[in-house]
């Protein structure tokens, strides 16, 4: 969408990053703050006008992912929803447990598993993308209760740089088997594609509303009903005691709000596959480029690509001049263009890994941008090539 930024009028293709804040997040957090001062944990009136919108916000979450409103708890973010099911996942089994992390997995994931104080081992995944189920098959039946405790996996639902799917229902039917646990990291997930933790099978569910348009710094987990789950930050006892302190009323009514535009425009972002096909399909006839993740099933707006030899730092650069936003890697990661470890893990060659770029689209796109992102990164592909043969 050509939209007004840091450098005037700009295409963004980094919805997987951050999405343009939605008009009805906008709206619902001007709401809050025209309210005035309001604590949700207050018991006058305003105290109870704030605490309806959170409770709003909570019934909105639950009806997207298929669960009851009290079994959502509100964070600052993905990243801390994520910590929460790792940390408070241990300590509600008091440690006993080993925790399988997916070879993908977000940092939010991975790094707070790293720093769980249990062991950890890595779920493999395939040259397609996808967890490797019949090496999680065999490693769960062979799995040693007394020594390894209760079997504990963390599955993301969609890939932030790929956009590929996980088979998560499937892998958490096995590890349920096995009398385990299953964690998944739904953040780039929700509004994207259907997400009901009935039919997944998890027993934690993390998702983040600038992800769907709605404002930074609110986040949500949710949990089954009975699976272990302790609090990891301690204080006046919100969120039903496993997430103190004082909620982000204006943030939480902005994902609420959020929520039910992604729901709406579920199938338009869905329609995205198309004009992403075809971007795709020039890029390779045009630019020589190799898709990432082509025949495993994506999020509709997400497009994985790189051109050997061309580096993905100079790629994201280039684009950045011609207006054009796009990421290499996580966004979330760091500062800096890195190689990719997702592309690593699927068994990419190095000069694969270090000329890969992504470009996400969303709720704002539109079909002009997709041409847009093409001629740009086409251009700058001839530039590159000019420079090499002078």
């Amino acid at each position: 969408m050509g939209v007004r930024g840091y450098m005037g009028l700009m295409i963004y293709a980094d919805h997987n990053a951050t999405s343009p804040l939605r008009p009805e997040a906008r709206a619902a957090m001007v709401a809050v703050y025209d309210l005035g001062p309001v604590n949700p944990s207050s018991v006058h009136g305003a105290g109870r006008a704030a605490r309806s919108v959170v409770e709003k916000a909570r019934m909105a979450l639950g009806g997207a992912v298929g669960s009851r409103p009290e079994d959502i708890v509100f964070t600052s973010g993905g990243t801390e929803a994520d910590a929460l099911a790792v940390h408070g996942a241990v300590a509600g089994l008091d440690g006993r447990c080993t925790l399988i992390v997916s070879a993908q997995e977000h940092e939010a994931v991975g790094r707070a598993a790293a720093h769980a104080g249990v062991p950890v081992e890595t779920a493999y995944v395939t040259p397609a993308g996808t967890v490797d189920l019949d090496d999680l098959e065999a490693r769960l039946k062979a799995w040693d209760h007394a020594a390894k405790g209760t079997p504990v996996l963390c599955l993301m639902l969609a890939n932030n740089e790929t956009g590929i799917l996980q088979p998560v229902a499937e892998a958490a039917a096995l590890v349920r088997e096995a009398g385990g646990l299953t964690i998944c990291d739904a953040i780039q997930g929700l509004g994207k594609v259907a997400v009901n933790v009935g039919l997944l099978g998890v027993d934690y569910l993390a998702v983040s509303a600038h992800k769907i348009g709605g404002p930074q710094g609110a986040g949500a987990l949710w949990h089954r009903a009975g699976a272990p789950l302790k609090a990891v930050q301690y204080g006046g006892g919100q969120e039903r005691g496993l997430r103190s302190g004082t909620e982000n009323v204006a943030a939480i009514a902005g994902f609420g709000a959020a929520v039910d535009a992604a729901i709406r425009d579920l199938p338009k972002y869905q329609a995205l596959a198309s004009p992403r096909d075809a971007t795709e399909a020039r890029l390779e006839a045009e630019g020589g480029v190799i898709v990432i993740g082509k025949g495993s099933p994506r999020l509709a707006g997400v497009s994985n690509f790189a051109k050997p030899g061309f580096p993905a730092e100079t790629q994201v650069m280039a684009m950045d001049l011609a207006g054009v936003c796009v990421s290499a890697g996580s966004a979330c990661s760091s500062g800096k263009v890195r190689r990719s470890l997702v592309l690593k893990a699927m068994g990419a060659s190095d000069a694969l890994a270090e000329s890969a770029i992504r470009t996400s689209f969303g709720w704002s796109t539109l079909p002009s941008d997709f041409d847009a992102v093409a001629d740009a990164w086409l251009k700058a592909a001839r530039r590159v090539g000019s420079k090499e043969e002078a």
